[in-house]
């Protein structure tokens, strides 16, 4: 009974913190204008009309569905490599979309003399493709390996390798690169919710709702590697091909998210000890769900508290992901240890 309804709870709290952040900001809305405007009945205010429809909306949706992606990846890779210390980011998929954003950013900078930084970089669809191209590239190496590595840690670490090789070649483009370009590059690196705009927003929250169901299938093949290899092979599970499931699963929904966010930290990480923390059991039946809308809970109060009023702009989503997501994690950790 107490597990429905913490899961009852989650879900009725995306609406609430979605209303919050639909009105909050720098320019306050009262509620019922916001309603006004979502059901198409119009504001006195055009200004209103344009921040919720134009800015504030496509925000919370990407935020809802960041945060959602990035918590099953982290519970999906956490599982699968039997380490709670794993996150989305563990392979090296984040590192190679930053690395094909550096290319887009800070070489072509390099080369056409500030070319890109005048002309906005092409847009953000530039940076959108470049980042799918280069994490796409490393996520096509990690499945082809993990069909040919038995062990899960040299997995592991391959991609952490892949990651410094990645952290590497943006390094030495930095060093060629105009001050603008690494300005603009590093702007990228710190994440963002307010990103995804115009259509955009409906092909990432479209693709994460497609993504995100067919997540919820791995449930079952989860909770057996949870009992350890020999045990799962006994129940008759193949090892090699659902390993490989997960990995793609999680790797894709990673490379989507920082396609589309920049690498989003820490969420993927923390979440789903959270929801162990509240739900108090490994089944992923129940885990799986709870991250998803934990997650989107944790993404919707980041990203109210990065505009909270009186700030110009927005504060890092990085940061306040940190901050915010940190200590409630080690207050979980802490509470199931005693």
């Amino acid at each position: 009974m107490r597990k429905y309804t913490l899961l009852t709870v989650l879900i009725i709290l995306i609406p609430i913190l979605a209303i919050i952040n639909l009105g909050l900001g720098s320019v306050p809305i009262p509620a019922n204008e916001v309603f006004r405007i979502l059901f198409g009945e119009g504001s006195d205010s055009e200004v209103w009309t344009n921040i919720v429809l134009m800015t504030r909306l496509p925000q919370t949706l990407t935020a809802i569905a960041c945060g959602a992606g990035l918590a099953v990846a982290g519970l999906e890779m956490q599982t699968v490599f039997h380490n709670p210390l794993a996150g989305p980011s563990v392979l090296g998929i984040s590192s190679a979309a930053s690395l094909g954003v550096a290319f887009v950013v800070l070489l072509s900078g390099t080369i056409g003399g500030g070319f890109m930084t005048q002309f906005g970089f092409f847009g953000n669809t530039a940076l959108t493709l470049a980042a799918i191209i280069g994490a796409m590239s490393v996520m096509a190496i990690i499945v082809y390996l993990s069909q040919r590595v038995r062990g899960n840690a040299t997995l592991l670490i391959v991609g952490v390798m892949i990651g410094y090789i990645a952290s590497a070649i943006i390094g030495v483009l930095k060093y060629f690169s105009s001050e603008e370009d690494i300005r603009a590059y590093v702007i990228w690196g710190l994440g963002s919710f307010a990103r995804v705009t115009g259509g955009q927003v409906y092909v990432f929250v479209g693709l994460m709702s497609i993504l995100l169901p067919l997540s919820m299938l791995l449930a079952k093949p989860l909770n057996m590697l949870l009992l350890g290899e020999m045990y799962a092979v006994n129940l008759g599970l193949n090892i090699k091909r659902t390993r490989l499931l997960i990995i793609s699963s999680a790797g894709i929904l990673t490379a989507i998210v920082t396609a589309y966010c920049g690498p989003i930290m820490f969420l993927g990480l923390a979440v789903p000890h959270i929801c162990r923390g509240l739900f108090r059991r490994s089944d992923h039946r129940i885990l799986l769900p709870a991250s998803l809308f934990c997650g989107a809970d944790l993404a919707l109060i980041c990203n109210l508290i990065a505009r909270l009023p009186g700030f110009e702009g927005a504060l890092p989503i990085n940061s306040v992901t940190a901050l915010i997501g940190a200590p409630v994690a080690l207050w979980v950790l802490l509470r199931r240890k005693k």
